[in-house]
């Protein structure tokens, strides 16, 4: 068990979200950090992951990806799209914390978590790197939401801790069953890392998608998107 990873999981998110309480990050910025990690999401996605679960011969994988693809649609109506930048700030909620969000946010992070416990993947350091990436802009639209929604900052820094712990739990679930600690689950792993590559797709796609406003090329969102997939391109 390489602990490192849980440590690196853990301090991005928790170092990236208390990031808002001192720096003024604008939205125009968060999006480009968005359309970079988007960009890396889906490269690795096409040239890593993807072809390393197709290699492993397990009958009918992609329907496991378009399981994970649909899933990830059927998340978004709890987490409101959250994943992929958005900031909703409903009325009234100061009264109501909208514990929906949360819930479909912490499913969306643990099942991402889970593929990083095969450590021997040719494509792990990639994909923690894709994680690593994608939930720092999570982690500061997240922390932006709960603040504007009148959370007191202690209760706020509590909901950030425990959003913190979920990818590394979901990492270490996944290593227990491809251990056989829980049981002897290991066959199901490659179908359990189809579903997250579906995942991983829809979100990646839906980034890339938002990235261009009103169908105006911008330049340097595209140069953004362009150094996201040669990153992926040149990762190990």
């Amino acid at each position: 068990m390489n602990y490192w990873i849980y440590i690196l999981l853990f301090l991005s998110v928790i170092i990236s979200g208390l990031s808002v309480l001192y720096v003024n990050i604008s939205s125009k910025n968060l999006k480009l950090i968005l359309s970079f990690s988007g960009a890396f999401l889906f490269a690795i996605c096409v040239i890593h992951l993807i072809p390393e679960i197709y290699l492993s011969g397990t009958p009918h994988i992609g329907v496991y990806i378009l399981v994970g693809f649909f899933i990830q649609i059927l998340l978004e109506f709890l987490s409101e799209g959250i994943e992929h930048g958005h900031i909703h700030v409903h009325k009234h909620a100061d009264k109501v914390f909208p514990y929906s969000m949360m819930i479909g946010l912490s499913i969306h992070s643990f099942l991402e978590g889970m593929p990083l416990a095969d450590a021997a993947s040719d494509s792990h350091n990639s994909l923690l790197t894709g994680i690593v990436m994608h939930n720092i802009p999570i982690a500061m639209a997240l922390m932006t939401m709960l603040l504007q929604s009148h959370i007191s900052k202690k209760n706020a820094i509590f909901l950030l801790l425990v959003f913190a712990l979920i990818t590394p739990i979901g990492t270490f679930t996944s290593y227990a069953i491809g251990g056989n600690i829980i049981g002897n689950f290991s066959i199901y792993f490659d179908r359990i890392m189809a579903v997250v590559v579906g995942i991983f797709l829809h979100i990646s796609t839906t980034i890339l998608f938002e990235s261009t406003e009103n169908h105006r090329f911008n330049i340097i969102k595209f140069i953004v998107i362009l150094s996201g997939a040669g990153f992926a391109l040149v990762s190990i």
